[in-house]
């Protein structure tokens, strides 16, 4: 799972738990982790949702200022349905 290089470092701080994806089908499953150098997400729960149910503060939840950039970042490609994907990051072990 990517995202945009400035929401990298929210994601890694845990301030940002969740990602609205366009996707023909899912691309990630539950219990799924996925590389965020220097460590990686765990994906918690994947849900598809009406497009109406994306809402203003989904978008801040999300990392993003409003429902209109979100939807610019999220609406590339040939996506049909979206998603909703909740995630924690993992550093990696200190040893």
């Amino acid at each position: 799972m990517q995202f945009a290089k400035a929401l990298r470092p929210r994601v890694q701080r845990g301030e940002i738990t969740c990602s609205i994806r366009v996707w023909m089908q899912p691309r990630v499953k539950v219990g799924g982790r996925y590389a965020l150098p220097p460590g990686e997400i765990e994906v918690l729960s994947v849900a598809c949702i009406e497009p109406d149910q994306v809402t203003e503060a989904l978008a801040r939840r999300s990392g993003f200022d409003s429902l209109d950039e979100l939807w610019k970042v999220a609406r590339h490609g040939r996506g049909e349905y979206v998603f909703l994907v909740d995630f924690t990051y993992h550093a990696p072990c200190e040893v």
